[in-house]
């Protein structure tokens, strides 16, 4: 397991890809989320949670497969992916719902810490769009603004547990900002 490697393989899969609504590599969020995680942990004692930042979207958004990931990087950094990933046959409403669940009843602190970068890197860029297209923003989204405030809180609720780390409170200080 190494983070060149999957800084190597998280590029190639998101090749050609953007972030929503612009023309910045899609890249730059997954190196964002792992910058995020690796402020908040050793990288050296927690790598795998590093490499799945990196990684955390490659099973949901490219043809990148589950068993992939466990076979490149191994069953901890496969379960940290796969507790990141949504199923996309579900209804909007029901992933986000299956997600504020899982975070707050069955993840564990990784998990967590996970999601949490993933969310604050994701309102970080909203928050930059905001300042750059003001509430426009919110048609790049499925769901408009009233919807992603009741995602992101329940989303913050369920992360109660890290409140004493410093990305929680950028993330709990992001979705007052935006949404209230």
């Amino acid at each position: 397991m190494s983070i060149s490697k999957a800084i190597e393989f998280s590029a190639k899969a998101h090749e050609g890809h953007f972030r929503k609504g612009s023309q910045v590599p899609y890249i730059t969020h997954p190196f964002e989320v792992a910058k995020i995680l690796g402020e908040a942990v050793d990288p050296e004692e927690n790598e795998a949670l590093i490499i799945a930042g990196l990684l955390h979207d490659t099973v949901e958004d490219t043809d990148t497969s589950l068993d992939t990931i466990r076979r490149e990087f191994g069953d901890v950094v496969a379960d940290l992916v796969a507790s990141d990933s949504e199923n996309k046959r579900l209804p909007w409403e029901a992933r986000k719902q299956h997600t504020i669940d899982f975070l707050k009843n069955e993840a564990t602190r990784d998990m967590q810490m996970l999601a949490c970068a993933d969310k604050l890197a994701n309102l970080r860029s909203v928050k930059a769009d905001y300042a750059r297209i003001g509430e426009d923003v919110w048609d790049i989204f499925v769901r408009g603004k009233e919807k992603q405030a009741w995602y992101y809180q329940g989303v913050l609720d369920a992360l109660a547990p890290l409140e004493g780390l410093a990305m929680y409170q950028e993330l709990k200080s992001l979705v007052t900002e935006i949404f209230d």
